[in-house]
């Protein structure tokens, strides 16, 4: 506790900086400047500061935001009470959100993958130039399996027989190893791989982890801090990071006037435990708890009234895709079965890799926006089990185009 130097997060916009153009109307270009005439240029930063650096750091008009950094963790997959599928023509996923019978498959579409890293070698990945960065320090390819199940899902091909990813059409990926090989990164690492992406050209960003509140202060608490003091600190650096991500999601749909923009997907959580008690529900956390963030809950295939609510998904998800017993690569080559709003996400980034496709060729405005409340306004309630409350699966299961 005697320390008072804290790793921080810095978002920069370098546009603030820049002087007002000579020949424009005097509005300096950039976000926070009304009638920006450039596009904001946001720069990540970790830094060590104490009380004084932080105090300089929020007087520096090119500082748009400053948290401190907070420890994040994959979104664990978790068994659910279904049995174990076996292996078909199309994984029960893919079908239900329709792309095997779309028109669309992504192509042209650049998707990125913030998770694991990925096992690049895999067949399901044959066709894809995968761009990788390492953000975790522990070097490129997956050597925890998360990643690989994630964007197998995403836009893997078809393995044993088996199609099992939604944007079979996709020629391009970037995949950020953002947590480590034990599952573990920090917000830093998040909030760097979001920035790679939108400027290496993602128009699609799938995200399944989560920022670990109750991580950072068990963490406080081993290292000698009062319960209740940890908590607060736990507390402002979940609070301040939730303000630094809706900062940058600001910058991001900014930059929309600009160019197509970036759709960013994350899983809401698998923190809820209905198989305890069926109010034993959690709000959906960070990332997916952010302003502009496409939330996704978690559905299985049900017992005959339509498909049931997960019970570990968290509640508040905008959409939801299917998220039990999904087939998808493994790290080594072959496939496997996980459940989670980990598998929930990827499905509806897959199928917002069709939406996009569906944009351009169908003479739409190619944008983030118009790809989100296609999402949104497309998602269908009727092959979900009517008894699933709304505030579980927001506006139902997300649909191809």
């Amino acid at each position: 506790m005697s320390s008072d130097i804290q790793r921080v997060v810095v978002l920069r916009d370098e546009q603030r900086t820049r002087p007002t153009s000579p020949f424009g109307s005097g509005v300096r270009g950039g976000f926070g400047f009304g009638g920006a005439a450039a596009p904001p240029e946001p720069r990540i930063e970790v830094e060590e500061v104490d009380a004084a650096g932080r105090a300089e750091l929020l007087r520096d008009p090119g500082v748009a935001a400053v948290t401190p950094e907070m420890p994040t963790r994959l979104v664990q997959p978790l068994e659910a009470p279904e049995a174990e599928a076996a292996a078909t023509a199309t994984a029960w996923g893919v079908g239900a959100v329709g792309a095997d019978r779309s028109q669309f498959t992504g192509r042209g579409v650049v998707v990125s993958v913030l998770d694991t890293g990925i096992d690049a070698a895999h067949e399901a990945f044959r066709g894809v130039t995968i761009v990788q960065r390492d953000f975790s320090g522990d070097g490129d390819g997956d050597r925890q399996g998360h990643g690989t199940h994630c964007a197998g899902t995403v836009f893997g091909r078809t393995v044993g027989g088996e199609r099992i990813g939604i944007g079979t059409g996709v020629t391009k990926a970037l995949v950020g190893k953002v947590l480590g090989d034990d599952g573990r990164g920090s917000s830093g690492m998040a909030f760097k791989g979001i920035r790679w992406a939108a400027d290496e050209g993602a128009q699609v960003i799938s995200m399944s982890l989560g920022f670990d509140f109750a991580g950072l202060a068990r963490e406080l608490i081993d290292r000698g801090w009062p319960p209740d003091l940890a908590t607060s600190r736990a507390l402002e650096g979940y609070r301040g990071n939730l303000r630094m991500f809706d900062t940058l999601m600001d910058m991001l749909r900014a930059s929309e006037a600009f160019g197509p923009g970036t759709v960013l997907v994350a899983a809401a959580g698998n923190e809820s435990r209905r198989d305890i008690d069926p109010n034993y529900e959690i709000a959906a956390s960070l990332p997916a708890a952010a302003d502009g963030v496409v939330s996704v809950g978690a559905l299985g295939r049900g017992n005959g009234r339509g498909l049931s609510l997960a019970f570990f998904s968290n509640t508040l998800p905008l959409v939801s895709g299917p998220g039990v017993d999904i087939r998808s690569a493994r790290t080594g080559g072959g496939t496997e079965v996980m459940s989670g709003t980990s598998m929930a996400c990827p499905h509806v980034a897959g199928v917002a890799a069709l939406w996009w496709e569906a944009a351009i060729t169908q003479r739409l405005p190619a944008t983030g926006r118009t790809v989100v409340s296609k999402l949104l306004g497309t998602a269908r309630t009727a092959p979900i089990d009517p008894a699933v409350d709304i505030a579980d699966r927001g506006t139902g299961l997300v649909s191809a185009p």
